[in-house]
């Protein structure tokens, strides 16, 4: 889905917060160029990410107009970003595990966060990006961030109240037979090969040896026998649940689709399984070809306002860098931080043959 907002020049209404002699200087050359008839900043966010007044409230300030693409699944983003030729984007929303083999392709570059003057209203442990594993790269002045953290969420299970009278508390309750044809899952294959090895018992579900490939994919098969419906956005999960009287869930959005299945009437519960959940911290980052370094800074600082921090949380059940909510503080002690998986190419692969109905030994053949 594309959605295209047009904005208008708005000089006046920019605000001009204390800054550092460089970013005042970069903002000064962006007015310049939107005085000349105004960029087009190019966005690749995930359902939810943007809501449209913060769009069109950063339209306003900047003069900027906004091209914002919404994506649903880690391949659907990478094939746009290494597609060539391809479509150019500026700047984008990709978790930290992801995120590595983008520094790796050359497709971002570093951030100046002294162009992101909010990054200091960040809560305390996403303020010092060197201690959260694959933002930073380089030694000492060397050093360099490519993301800033913006929100996340933890990939629980959820469960409709009436079929299920206690909160399931095993990942393994999305195999069980009595929920055959009541299960939801996600269309995903990097995230459901990790669900598999979590119910597999495997202790490193992101880097998963080759010689429990073939468990995991028998382990899957199984799991879509069990499906009646698989989702990649928010909505679309919401509405598969309550057409089909679904009784499970696996919640890759976490509190985001409890808060939508909440307010469309369900009566649900929301789960953490004893083996963890997975949980991702996405960022934004900007892509080495951006056609204005400043306006991706200038947006990056805009998502990390107050409007847009707290309708990420009220609005779509979100945690937010900035401050703590009810959704940041659940479970944090069973968390599975995404890590780059042994080879995410292969994972997509295997299944879309396990999705598309394929038995163990094609999808395991050449």
């Amino acid at each position: 889905m594309r959605i295209i907002y047009h904005g208008c020049m708005a000089v006046r209404s920019l605000p001009f917060p204390s800054l550092p002699r460089r970013a005042l200087v970069l903002l000064l050359a962006l007015l310049a160029q939107t005085a000349l008839g105004g960029p087009t900043l190019r966005v690749l966010a995930w359902p939810g990410y943007v809501e449209p007044e913060v769009l069109r409230e950063f339209e306003r300030q900047s003069g900027a107009t906004v091209e914002l693409t919404v994506i649903d699944a880690d391949d659907v983003l990478w094939h746009k970003l290494s597609a060539k030729p391809g479509p150019a984007f500026d700047v984008f929303a990709v978790n930290t595990a992801e995120l590595q083999r983008y520094i790796k392709a050359g497709l971002v570059q570093a951030i100046d966060r002294r162009l992101v003057p909010r990054v200091g209203q960040q809560l305390p442990r996403f303020r010092e990006l060197a201690a959260i594993p694959g933002l930073v790269h380089g030694q000492g002045v060397q050093a360099q961030a490519y993301a800033i953290p913006f929100t996340y969420a933890e990939m629980g299970l959820i469960y409709d109240k009436r079929q299920l009278k206690e909160a399931p508390s095993s990942i393994r309750a999305l195999w069980d037979p009595q929920w055959r044809g009541k299960v939801i899952a996600y269309n995903g294959g990097s995230h459901n090969f990790s669900l598999a090895a979590l119910a597999l018992g495997v202790p490193t579900p992101f880097q998963m040896p080759a010689a429990l490939r073939p468990q995991a994919v028998d382990k899957l098969i199984e799991l879509r026998r069990n499906v009646l419906g698989f989702y990649t956005q928010p909505e679309e999960s919401v509405r598969l649940f309550q057409r089909h009287g679904a009784a499970l869930m696996y919640a890759n959005y976490g509190m985001q689709q409890f808060q939508l299945l909440k307010a469309a009437g369900a009566d649900v519960g929301y789960a953490i399984p004893r083996e963890g959940a997975l949980a991702w911290l996405d960022c934004w980052a900007i892509t080495s070809g951006a056609s204005d370094r400043a306006l991706a800074h200038a947006w990056i600082d805009h998502l990390l306002g107050r409007q847009a921090s707290a309708l990420l949380v009220s609005r779509q059940g979100l945690a937010s860098t900035t401050a703590e909510s009810a959704a940041s503080a659940s479970a944090t002690a069973r968390l599975l931080w995404l890590e780059p998986v042994e080879d995410a190419p292969q994972r997509e692969s295997m299944w879309a043959r396990i999705r598309s109905g394929d038995r163990a030994a094609k999808v395991l053949g050449p």
